[in-house]
């Protein structure tokens, strides 16, 4: 017996990432990575708030 298929056809499950081993001098990494990208959030989030920086908009030409 053959049936059809119709439609699009489910991707093949990746298997699970193993969890790695890490030493001191990797999670020193991962720690500082962790808090260089949440000071960046912080400041993102501060100038999101001020606005725009120069606060002169489009500039436009001379011609009327």
């Amino acid at each position: 017996m053959s049936s059809k298929q119709g439609g699009k056809a489910k991707p093949l499950k990746q298997p699970k990432a193993e969890k790695k081993d890490y030493d001191e001098h990797d999670m020193e990494n991962i720690k500082k990575k962790k808090e260089e990208e949440k000071a960046l959030k912080e400041l993102r989030a501060k100038a999101s708030q001020k606005g725009s920086f120069g606060g002169t908009g489009l500039k436009k030409s001379g011609k009327k």
